[in-house]
Parts: structure tokens; C-alpha cells; sequence
């Protein structure tokens, strides 16, 4: 192991793992360590659930196949619950459809098992970085709110608004439309939106984006047939309306 890829690490310096099998959390701990990281560990859904949404961590480890709830039910009650914490899913299923829902339902990323400590090291560290960045460019220090009619965006508080009423969003779906709104008037095609939310290992992914659009104009659009806000660039891509017009 290359111990000079050290992260320097804050006072969240925490990973939860929540895996059954004791030889593959006993290994992933034994390597989180030596990255510099704190674990703890659960080899059961519903007390993984309670740890990750009662401490905060820098990441999650969660394995799909979990006594008591599955991993994709953790995932999904976590961001229910406000729990933004990266989640890395580790599945010993290599089908596409069980990968998607794992990234639809809000994980970060995906490891399929077996898989070598040398690639979840680089998983691990392309999570924490790219959350590093997209919290570095989720609060642009000229555009803290962005305001059209009746709509507001406040990105440091991470609070949109329709009509004066509350919108609930899940982090990606706020992470993609803070990146549309910040550029409004600009199209983005579904690969762009995929690496710059997602990530690039993502490719091939695209209807994801779709997905994540389509629940973002059900949420803030009045009529999601005709929306005002989110427009679709066609053949290319999507757009944010021009908020200089």
C-alpha cells in the first residue's frame, strides 16, 4: 500500500462500515486505518441506519445484501432523514438495474465483490475528494441566493422555495439544480451533468440524469408538461432558464 496517499484529515475523519460479512469488514477496516480514517462498524441494516443517522461521518461504507434491512433501504431512509453522508454501495450483484437503483436512491458510488483494497482505496479517496469539491462550489460566494419570480434558491442553507412553500430535495437533485441555476441559460448534455454530479466512472448512466430531472420538475415546476424553469435544449442537453431576461 502507498501509505503517502494519506487524506489530511479534519476533526470528521470518521467511515461507518456496514457490512455482515466479518472477513470483508474486518479487511476494509484494517485499510481505512491505515488511510488514517476511524471505523465503526455494523453487521446489521437497522443499527447501521441508527449509527449513520445519529454520529456524522466523512463516508459510508453499506453493503446491499444486510440482515434486517437491506442496503437499499438503508440508503433510502438515510436520505429521507437528511443524511447527506457519501455512501459507497458494495454489491456482490452485477446486474445494471441493481447498480442504477443504487445510485437513484441517492449512493455516491458502487463496488461490485470481489473487488481488489488497491480499487476501494481509490473509490474511497475519489468519493471524499469530489464531496470536498462539490461542497466548494455548492456555495458560490456571488450567488448565495438565486431568485426568479417565484422561485428561490438559497444555496448556503441548501433551501428552495416555490411560492413561497418548501421544497424537499434530495442532495444530488439540489446539487444538480444549484448547478444549473449558478449557469443559468447555459446547456449541459446528460454526460456533462453525470460527470460533474455523479462522477466519471458513471458513463453509460444517462437516464439517471433523465430520472433526477424529472423529479426536480415535479418538485419545483408548476406544470412539469410545460416548465418554466428546467427546459430541455433539444438533441442537447438541459438548461436552467435565463434569469437576465
Amino acid at each position: 500500500m502507498d501509505y503517502t496517499l494519506r487524506f489530511n484529515l479534519s476533526a470528521l475523519d470518521r467511515i461507518l462500515i456496514i457490512e455482515d460479512d466479518p472477513d470483508i469488514s474486518g479487511l476494509i477496516d484494517i485499510h481505512l486505518r491505515d488511510m488514517g480514517f476511524h471505523t465503526d462498524i455494523s453487521n446489521h441494516g437497522i443499527d447501521g441506519l441508527q449509527l449513520a443517522c445519529s454520529n456524522r461521518y466523512s463516508m459510508i461504507i453499506l453493503d446491499i445484501m444486510l440482515p434486517g434491512m437491506d442496503g437499499f433501504e438503508v440508503c433510502r431512509r438515510m436520505r429521507v432523514e437528511k443524511v447527506n453522508t457519501p455512501v459507497l454501495m458494495l454489491t456482490a450483484r452485477t446486474e445494471e438495474l441493481d447498480r442504477v437503483l443504487g445510485l437513484e436512491i441517492g449512493a455516491d458510488d458502487y463496488l461490485t465483490k470481489p473487488f481488489s483494497v488497491r480499487e476501494m482505496s481509490a473509490r474511497v479517496k475519489a468519493i471524499l475528494r469530489r464531496d470536498m469539491r462539490a461542497e466548494a462550489t455548492s456555495k458560490p460566494k456571488d450567488q448565495p441566493l438565486i431568485e426568479a419570480e417565484n422561485f428561490s434558491l438559497d444555496v448556503e442553507r441548501r433551501i428552495v422555495k416555490v411560492n413561497d412553500e418548501f421544497k424537499a430535495l434530495s442532495p444530488k437533485e439540489f446539487d444538480l439544480l444549484v448547478l444549473l441555476a449558478s449557469n443559468d441559460g447555459r446547456t449541459y448534455s446528460r454526460q456533462q451533468l453525470l460527470s460533474l454530479i455523479w462522477g466519471d466512472e458513471f458513463d453509460g448512466f444517462e437516464h439517471t440524469v433523465n430520472s433526477h430531472i424529472n423529479r426536480l420538475r415535479m418538485k419545483i415546476e408548476q406544470d412539469v408538461q410545460h416548465p418554466e424553469f428546467i427546459l430541455t435544449t433539444w438533441g442537447a442537453g438541459y438548461r436552467f432558464k435565463d434569469l437576465s431576461n
